[in-house]
């Protein structure tokens, strides 16, 4: 049926209540003023944030979360190269999201107007698809396609431009229907070929990762691994796909991967890969698996048949999502595994030692012990508390310590996007407000995106920070002393009273310097954010020199400096 007369804004609006949206990101621009006029009437809930990227990170956190496209309002020019960086990390980490960018009138296109960019080819390689609507009639029609595009096969961005004339142009157009996702399955021929190269495995591997995992998808796959006694390791980042105390987890598949699991895929005759990209984070540099032909066997499902043999040529290649595949594999009659029925246990014995206190903390003299903390965290919070990070060494902390609980507790960037942490956590927060969120974020991290604490304070988001602080930027500290030891050169950080700023913006905030120290300042932290709904900021203060669970940065100068020498 064809509505009445309605203005472009109004069409759009209307189409994302057809698509079942629920709450927008973004930052008011005039270039979009009739969308904000239509939304003021809507019960769309705009959240607004403080700056265009914290905007799109808090969309691709959305998207994560939830499955459907996180939604994202931006104005031109400034506000859309903002934004840039949470479309990459939505592309790079297959994440449904549209963002939507005001754009100059059709009337000054091409003619470098203020703030005029030719989106098409600034977001063309980091989208799924970049286009613009210029016909307010075709609004219902872009917008659908928008969201089959975000949803289906590898979910990822769509960025959409909308000229503002076009936006206050009216039209008499009908609505779409709301969108379908589609995604493909194997065939039962596929299916009999898998099974048949399990059976003769005596050392297979599953590796999950990637988007499109729905809870059903995550407890077929459970039943899976169940049924024929297989090992399970979840990619960089993706560590919440199966429980991390389900008797088949072994750990983390990418960088800083435990070495005994590096072994085990490397050693391993058979690697089933669900969902993943087979790229350099998930590989560890590509050193897991050899190119272009692995020594293992390998089989790699995959939502986008365009992935499949780009790097790793599998011997079975499925094009598959994840959630059709696993249904097909728990249905599956299982194999004979007693050629491997002593794995799991063998690397579920070697993951305990590696998530054991490390030797830099055993020895004492750190009067504040990040491990200690990562174990107080976890007596404290629920099973299915949500973590979020960003980029930098800190994160190895929750990468390598915490347990995850399973779908969706973990929202990181494979794209090792800084300034991920806050916006995330905050997001997080105000899509499931009854859930824990913990964020970590380092102090280089928190600089980048921590304004995103007034949005928290704004929406009542109580979510609980820890803001990790050595006064530098610790990775790339860390390889500066590998490769330049001694030369200190850029990385050294002039950082503000983090507690007193996060009770500036109106949340709670105090400082830990000692490991005694932790645990009623935890206490305290959750209990404001339960009861306050507010945020709540715990800076933890240590000495800069433990870099990683693993060694110092004394050490790895003293490593490095010898090397040269040697040479």
């Amino acid at each position: 049926m064809t509505h009445p007369s309605r203005t472009g804004g109004q069409i759009l609006v209307d189409a994302l209540h057809t698509h079942g949206v629920d709450t927008a990101f973004g930052v008011p621009g005039e270039s979009y003023l009739d969308v904000l006029d239509a939304l003021h009437d809507s019960d769309i809930r705009f959240v607004i944030n403080r700056q265009e990227g914290g905007a799109a990170f808090m969309a691709e956190a959305y998207g994560k979360m939830t499955g459907k496209p996180g939604i994202c309002f931006v104005t031109r020019g400034p506000g859309a190269t903002n934004a840039s960086i949470g479309v990459h990390t939505a592309y790079q980490d297959s994440t449904p999201m549209i963002l939507f960018i005001g754009q100059v009138g059709s009337d000054f296109i091409d003619r470098e107007a203020f703030q005029e960019i030719d989106y098409r080819r600034m977001y063309g390689q980091m989208a799924k698809w970049v286009t613009q609507i210029d016909r307010a009639d075709r609004i219902p029609e872009y917008i659908a396609r928008a969201f089959q595009v975000a949803t289906s096969g590898r979910p990822g961005p769509v960025v959409l431009a909308l000229p503002e004339d076009m936006l206050v142009t009216k039209a008499e157009v009908a609505d779409a229907r709301r969108y379908q996702p589609v995604q493909a399955a194997p065939s039962q021929a596929q299916i009999d070929q898998l099974r048949a190269m399990l059976a003769e495995a005596e050392r297979p591997i599953v590796l999950l990762g990637g988007g499109s995992w729905t809870g059903q998808a995550c407890a077929d796959l459970a039943r899976f691994a169940e049924a024929n006694q297989l090992p399970v390791g979840c990619t960089f980042r993706f560590q919440d796909l199966l429980d991390n105390a389900h008797p088949n987890y072994v750990g983390d598949v990418g960088i800083g991967i435990n070495p005994k699991l590096a072994a085990r895929v490397k050693e391993a005759d058979l690697v089933i890969a669900i969902g993943p990209r087979l790229g350099e984070m998930t590989t560890s540099g590509y050193s897991l698996l050899s190119s272009p032909v692995p020594r293992q066997r390998l089989v790699h499902i995959h939502a986008d048949p365009d992935e499949l043999g780009s790097v790793y040529q599998a011997e079975l290649m499925i094009a598959s999502g994840p959630a059709q595949a696993c249904a097909m594999l728990t249905a599956m009659a299982p194999v004979d595994a007693s050629a491997w029925a002593g794995a799991i246990a063998e690397a579920r014995a070697e993951l305990a030692a590696w998530q054991a206190q490390p030797p830099i903390f055993r020895e004492g003299g750190a009067p504040l012990d990040l491990w200690q903390v990562m174990q107080e965290l976890m007596r404290q919070v629920p099973r299915d508390t949500i973590i979020t990070n960003g980029a930098g060494n800190y994160a190895t902390w929750a990468h390598r310590f915490y347990r995850y609980g399973g779908k969706r507790t973990q929202l990181a960037p494979t794209n090792g996007a800084m300034g991920y942490a806050v916006p995330a956590g905050v997001a997080a927060k105000i899509i499931e407000p009854q859930r824990t969120v913990v964020t970590f974020a380092g102090d280089g991290e928190f600089m980048m995106t921590g304004q995103e604490l007034a949005t928290a304070v704004q929406y009542g988001a109580g979510v609980v920070l820890l803001v990790f602080n050595n006064n530098m930027f610790g990775t790339i500290r860390m390889h500066q002393e590998r490769e330049y030891p001694g030369r200190v050169s850029g990385t050294n950080l002039h950082n503000p009273d983090f507690a007193a700023l996060a009770r500036a913006y109106g949340g709670h905030g105090e400082v830990v310097e000692k490991t005694e120290e932790f645990a009623p300042a935890l206490q305290r932290a959750l209990a404001h954010a339960n009861e306050r709904k507010l945020p709540a900021v715990i800076e933890l203060r240590y000495d800069g020199n433990l870099i990683t669970p693993n060694a110092t940065l004394e050490t790895i100068r003293k490593t490095a400096a010898a090397a040269k020498a040697s040479r």
